[in-house]
């Protein structure tokens, strides 16, 4: 007899443009994903409300992420792709899981002391209670496998408190879901400048987004912060010089990277022709992604009948879900 296929359930914000971090730290391992388990994957509009995005370009954007995360492998055949406003039963289930949630533990989320200190004309009740919001697009599905970074933790561990206090307190429905990927290690992809990882937001020009046009790829290449070298045969390697190593070993051929390594080693490595190699293999990279991520934001009739199918299939578990939980807690009058 067939087992039934475990649950795993990701989301991401409709804002900015997804870039090379997004896809080694994460939609990478969700293509491996959508051949072993049961995946809802959806797009988080009500999240980014709690920024105020522009009327006018959040649905381009929305549009804009599915296309890419499709180009870069993942099946509307395979996985469930959705909108989270699509989910009306989320909503419903985020005002019951209020009821839950204490003030006092909300505001000792880390992530809620980042967005007071760096927007506090906008602190609004959104942004204190997104962690349940979180949390319930999880616990909707009834997933028990969820693929987070590890500045995500928190936010997975408060679901799993859901979870319990829902359960505790009304009956057995949610399972306590767990941190999920594919070994120990997730794929921390370095910013060209040496300052931290790529980012959305932070800067642009030490990003590489699966949208940059090949002379973009180039270009930022070019200017990354490399190390002009010591002369010491065996000097230890410095950090500039392994990002650019790491970007290499995602891309390059195997022998390719050794060539550089062994030309760091007796320190005849000329970084020009380095970049010039890691440019050209990151173009050959990205581009096929961004030609088919262009193809698909031109046919929106196709993107329309993906997220309209996907919403059916998560909207019918989690009408389930609602249900029983309704029921659980005695709203259910005939």
């Amino acid at each position: 007899m067939a087992t039934e296929k475990e649950i795993v359930v990701s989301g991401i914000r409709p804002t900015g443009y997804l870039h090379l971090g997004n896809y080694f730290g994460a939609i990478r391992n969700y293509v491996r994903m959508q051949e072993e388990f049961n995946c809802y994957f959806f797009v988080a509009d009500w999240h980014s409300l709690t920024t105020h995005p522009d009327p006018k370009d959040l649905p381009g954007n929305v549009m804009r992420v599915l296309a890419e995360n499709i180009a870069s492998g993942l099946d509307p055949e395979k996985v469930s792709l959705y909108v989270q406003s699509d989910i009306p039963e989320i909503a419903e289930l985020y005002l019951l899981m209020n009821m839950l949630a204490y003030v006092g533990e909300l505001e000792k989320v880390p992530t809620f002391k980042d967005k007071v200190r760096l927007q506090p004309q906008n602190v609004n009740a959104g942004l204190l209670t997104y962690p349940v919001l979180m949390s319930v697009d999880i616990l909707i599905q009834r997933a028990v496998k969820v693929p987070v970074g590890k500045d995500q933790g928190q936010h997975l561990e408060m679901a799993r408190n859901f979870a319990q206090r829902f359960n505790n307190r009304y009956g057995n429905l949610f399972p306590e879901p767990v941190a999920f990927n594919y070994g120990d290690n997730l794929t921390r992809i370095p910013s060209l400048d040496g300052n931290g990882k790529m980012s959305k937001s932070e800067n642009e020009l030490a990003t590489l987004y699966l949208a940059d046009t090949d002379d973009q790829i180039l270009k930022k290449i070019k200017k990354a912060k490399t190390d002009s070298g010591t002369g010491v045969v065996g000097s230890p390697m410095p950090e500039s010089v392994a990002n650019l190593l790491d970007l290499m070993k995602l891309v390059s051929a195997p022998d390719v990277v050794k060539f550089y390594e062994a030309a760091w080693n007796d320190q005849t490595i000329r970084f020009g022709d380095m970049k010039g190699q890691l440019g050209e293999d990151m173009v050959k990279f990205i581009a096929p992604i961004r030609e088919k991520a262009k193809d698909l934001q031109n046919n929106t009739d196709y993107l329309k009948k993906v997220i309209k199918a996907g919403a059916e299939k998560a909207r019918a578990n989690a009408a389930q879900t609602l249900q029983e939980a309704r029921r659980l807690i005695g709203i259910k009058y005939y």
